[in-house]
């Protein structure tokens, strides 16, 4: 026969569920609101881009990239679950590192757009200003 082992009442090793955490991974009801959010905060900025609600390309700039920070931070609430009470919080690091890569991650997407436009055809700047004259 052999000795008993110290596992959790599941029969396998990993006793760290539920140590600081109380258990709650998410229901329909927070995804669906995860989904809904992240749907109007993505067909926002589509439309603000689309209809050329402000004058300044720049001021549309600021204004996606601000919509992209708070999407970010619903997908890390609703999706990933992140939250003051899961895994005894978050942790200076983890939060650091995220504010980091989210910094990264759009100001290299706004910086690639622009030279990516810039560069591609730059003689279509002022031939595409004169079609929309001509109309």
């Amino acid at each position: 026969m052999s000795a008993p082992h110290n596992r959790d009442h599941h029969g396998h090793g990993h006793d760290d569920h539920g140590h600081g955490d109380d258990g709650h991974h998410g229901s329909l009801k927070d995804y669906a609101i995860g989904f809904i959010l992240s749907v109007i905060l993505t067909a926002i900025p589509f439309w603000l881009v689309m209809t050329h609600q402000f004058e300044k390309s720049s001021t549309t700039a600021i204004v996606v990239l601000a919509f992209a920070a708070v999407q970010v931070l619903v997908h890390m609430v609703y999706f990933l679950h992140m939250n003051g009470k899961a895994e005894g919080g978050w942790s200076m690091l983890s939060t650091v590192f995220t504010v980091v890569l989210l910094v990264i991650v759009l100001a290299g997407s706004i910086w690639v757009m622009y030279h990516m436009n810039k560069n591609m055809m730059p003689s279509m700047g002022n031939d595409v200003h004169n079609m929309q004259d001509m109309q």
